[in-house]
């Protein structure tokens, strides 16, 4: 009797879930993920990092040029969507389900170093968080140095950050301004160019 009891609360469950999941706009990356949704999320995603992982420390030394490093590597890879400060806001970050996190916030800073660079190696499911890890993960020393680089962005300076705008991907659009300004520079009759609106 009692196993028929536990099948009828995890099927009546199941229906449930799937009944909510179901609903019009339950799909849509528009919504903001419930606390609830957010806890449980975090806790089964620290458990899905192999122990062996997650209690890894960071095996690069924090030095400068390592810090340089991933401070290059960020602006070049990962500001498209975490911006440069690492706070998420850019015109992507917070379109994303669940939008992109603050990587300065208190829960992300408290994640071992281990669970930062699985999070980066391996990527998120389910997430806009690409797996950036190719390879053996023993190997991967970019990923351990952008660990270092997220543990700064907490003390990050504007001047840092004017340097890593320097190191950003720039748009075609963006690409064409500056060619057309290059042009108008040395001397071409350059009309200006009409300002796209998405």
């Amino acid at each position: 009797m009692k196993t028929w009891i536990t099948l009828g609360l995890i099927l009546t469950a199941g229906i449930l879930i799937l009944t909510l999941w179901l609903l019009p706009g339950a799909f849509s990356a528009k919504g903001k993920p419930s606390e609830f949704e957010v806890k449980l999320v975090r806790f089964i995603r620290h458990w899905a990092v192999p122990s062996h992982i997650r209690n890894a420390n960071n095996p690069i030394p924090p030095e400068p040029e390592v810090l340089a490093d991933g401070l290059h590597h960020f602006a070049d890879h990962c500001a498209t969507c975490h911006a440069n400060d690492g706070s998420g806001k850019t015109p992507m970050g917070p379109n994303f389900y669940p939008p992109v996190p603050d990587l300065r916030d208190q829960t992300i800073q408290e994640m071992s170093d281990g669970e930062l660079f699985y999070v980066i190696h391996y990527g998120v499911r389910f997430t806009g968080m690409p797996a950036w890890g190719d390879g053996n993960p023993e190997k991967d020393t970019d990923s351990w140095k952008l660990v270092h680089f997220i543990r700064h962005l907490p003390e990050i300076t504007p001047e840092e950050i004017k340097k890593m705008k320097t190191m950003n991907p720039i748009t075609r659009a963006e690409r064409e301004e500056q060619d057309a300004l290059e042009r108008f520079l040395a001397g071409e009759d350059v009309q200006p160019a009409v300002e796209h609106h998405h």
